[in-house]
């Protein structure tokens, strides 16, 4: 974390020959759109006189296509979505790592629901965001049960549609991540089939358009200097910060408060241990026939110029 945070130190002073823009995409809740209320990044950028532009999206495998077609340079999701984009295309690369959050996803059902474990969604109806982060867990907590994906019915929707379906009885079970298992845990109560502890990690990766970081390695440093500068506030007014993410998402207080507790920080590099991870989960894809090719995670790493 040291290397990031200096590197992005060293670099934020020299002024641009002419400005640039970092186009970041974000969601509702997580590190980046903490690091939009802060306005750490555009105090920084004030030095060298360039912009950052700022883009919504409703999860990350939406961020990611957009990364893709080179409608934006950086952003975060989990685990998954980065698969999926290198299976996809070469334009996505990894810069940074934050730590595990196992209790930050979980697969649900109704509390008066029937199904007690992961091995009772058989034949069940299981809706889930395909290619985010939950993807993952679903597919790592069915093989631990001794089932696959062809074992149950999924259904691909994304958090908005899901709720609705799954308070209506539409879905049997809900793969789902923060804050929307913290909000449908306060207003119903589900039970939790599995979260990810034990199963995988729930990991959040920082990831850059390839083109973005080769040309402006200085601006990747410094965006990774300013979220290691905004978690870090982040931790000492975790009041605020629930405050901010509850405006953004319209959810009530408590259980944005209750998500926040939950989330993890700090910007690190990409490991060998951290790659390994990630490989494995690209090996499962392609052994289920998800992703069309085996990938090797280590050629959409980025090594810092």
């Amino acid at each position: 974390m040291a290397a990031l945070t200096v590197a992005g130190i060293a670099g934020r002073r020299a002024r641009a020959a002419s400005p640039r823009t970092i186009r970041i995409g974000y969601q509702r809740y997580g590190t980046l759109i903490i690091l939009k209320h802060t306005g750490y990044l555009e105090a920084e950028l004030a030095h060298t006189g360039d912009k950052v532009a700022w883009s919504e999206f409703p999860a990350g495998p939406q961020m990611l296509q957009a990364m893709g077609a080179g409608a934006i340079d950086f952003g975060i999701t989990g685990d998954a979505p980065p698969i999926f984009a290198q299976a996809a295309s070469n334009r996505v690369v990894y810069v940074a790592a934050e730590p595990v959050a196992p209790f930050g996803e979980a697969i649900i059902v109704p509390k008066t629901s029937t199904i007690r474990d992961i091995a009772g969604l058989k034949g069940k109806t299981v809706g889930l965001n395909r290619a985010s982060n939950v993807h993952w867990l679903l597919l790592a907590a069915l093989s631990k049960a001794g089932l696959t994906m062809a074992d149950i019915q999924p259904v691909f929707l994304i958090p908005g549609a899901a709720r609705p379906a799954f308070d209506s009885g539409r879905l049997d079970a809900w793969a789902i991540w923060d804050p929307y298992l913290s909000s449908v845990q306060a207003a119903s109560d589900p039970r939790i089939l599995t979260s990810a502890g034990g199963v995988v990690g729930n990991r959040q990766f920082f990831l850059a358009d390839r083109q973005f970081a080769t040309r402006s390695p200085d601006l990747v440093h410094l965006l990774l200097a300013q979220i290691n500068r905004s978690d870090s506030w982040t931790q000492a007014h975790k009041d605020q910060v629930s405050q901010y993410l509850a405006t953004d998402t319209g959810l009530p207080l408590a259980v944005v408060a209750k998500a926040v507790d939950r989330l993890t920080f700090g910007a690190s590099p990409m490991t060998p241990d951290v790659v390994a991870e990630q490989q494995r989960i690209a090996d499962a894809f392609f052994a289920q026939h998800l992703i069309p090719t085996h990938l090797t995670v280590q050629d959409a790493v980025w090594v810092p110029g």
